[in-house]
């Protein structure tokens, strides 16, 4: 018998709530139901009217503006955590209390400390966690993670990477809740250097230090209510101006455990950087390299082959990856594993102990561009 997971998607008409609710809808048409299939239980989120929206798609769902409500059903199986940064934490504590499953977008908590209590909390519960660091989770990195491990490019010795978009690129693009301080308190670094962070954490090892400059480029912005990613705004001239209270771009270094040396940058504010991502790997015997214009492409570079032929070769990663296969049977791109690791009880990367570590760089960077100094990373 099939095995159904009651799920809870709160912050649900936010961009993020809206894509993890057709994603729970799709797995059976694109994974079958061997390894169980979700069911929306409830939806909650803080606007009304989009919620009573929302609940017309999905008819079977419960509707509060209070995450609590679901939270408190005996029914819910799983809490799928859309909420601002802020939330995070206190919600997560909650359902895991509750003793439910938890998905959590990214970033996990405000502090690693925060992070820390969770990650312990949930592995007395016993229960199955996930953070929203679904980049990592492209097949393409699965072939990234291969190629390191079995020693292909040898001991890894320096890592480059950058994510920039350029949404707040001008100056007076209005302001957003991302930009507030006590809604988003890590800011760019938890939005978007977490993305990096969480590519170092699954392909390199554990950060031991860094050094971090953060900075808040624009630091007034007009205000346009329901300005967001996706949505824009015709400035009037007479708009009220809010400050920004978190930080806009970071640049870093670091160093891993395993030795090797790190090179870091993104950033809100690279005008023209509708979306960009890449990272550089290199060690001893070779290197791989990806950009996200190239979803599905690894490139690989080996010393093993012979002089005179060497050079970076394109891997593109196609329908032998199972989840890839999912999406398309002929090679271009995949996503999903949530429900299965509650089906079976198997934890997958990246867990709430992957978040902490995670959370732990973030803070690091906060600390260090305030400290202007190298912090230690325990």
């Amino acid at each position: 018998m099939t095995k159904q997971v009651k799920v809870a998607v709160l912050g649900a008409c936010g961009w993020m709530g809206k894509v993890h609710t057709m994603s729970y809808r799709n797995i059976p048409f694109l994974f079958g139901n061997e390894n169980g299939t979700a069911e929306i239980g409830w939806l909650v989120d803080g606007d009304a009217k989009a919620l009573a929206a929302a609940g017309q798609l999905v008819p079977q769902a419960r509707t509060s503006t209070d995450w609590r409500d679901a939270v408190r059903d005996p029914s819910v199986d799983l809490v799928d955590i859309c909420l601002p940064d802020s939330l995070h934490h206190e919600v997560a504590k909650a359902a895991l209390e509750a003793g439910k499953h938890v998905y959590c977008e990214k970033p996990l908590a405000n502090t690693a400390a925060e992070a820390r209590e969770l990650a312990d909390l949930a592995a007395a519960k016993g229960v199955i966690t996930r953070v929203g660091h679904a980049f990592p989770r492209n097949p393409v990195h699965d072939v990234a993670k291969d190629i390191i491990d079995s020693g292909e490019i040898g001991e890894i010795k320096l890592f480059r990477a950058a994510q920039h978009v350029d949404v707040l690129g001008d100056p007076m693009a209005p302001f957003m809740w991302r930009a507030d301080g006590k809604l988003a308190p890590t800011g760019i670094v938890g939005d978007t250097g977490s993305h990096v962070f969480s590519f170092m954490e699954r392909l390199v090892g554990r950060v031991s230090e860094l050094i971090a400059d953060c900075n808040i480029v624009t630091a007034r912005r007009p205000v346009v209510s329901g300005f967001n990613y996706g949505k824009g705004a015709a400035l009037t001239g007479n708009e009220e101006m809010a400050e920004v209270t978190n930080t806009d771009a970071t640049n870093l270094l670091c160093r891993f455990r395993n030795g090797a040396m790190g090179i870091v940058d993104f950033s809100r504010v690279a005008t023209g950087r509708k979306f960009l991502q890449t990272y550089e790997i290199y060690g001893t015997r070779g290197s791989i390299a990806y950009n996200y214009d190239e979803v599905n492409r690894l490139r690989f570079y080996t010393n093993d082959d012979r002089v005179g032929r060497q050079g970076f070769r394109e891997i593109d990663v196609g329908p032998e990856n199972p989840n890839y296969a999912a999406f398309l049977p002929i090679p271009n791109f995949a996503l999903a594993e949530v429900i299965r690791s509650v089906v079976t009880g198997q934890q997958m990367w990246p867990t709430f102990e992957s978040g902490h570590h995670i959370t732990q760089i973030v803070d690091a960077c906060l600390e260090s561009s305030r400290l202007r100094q190298w912090v230690s990373i325990g």
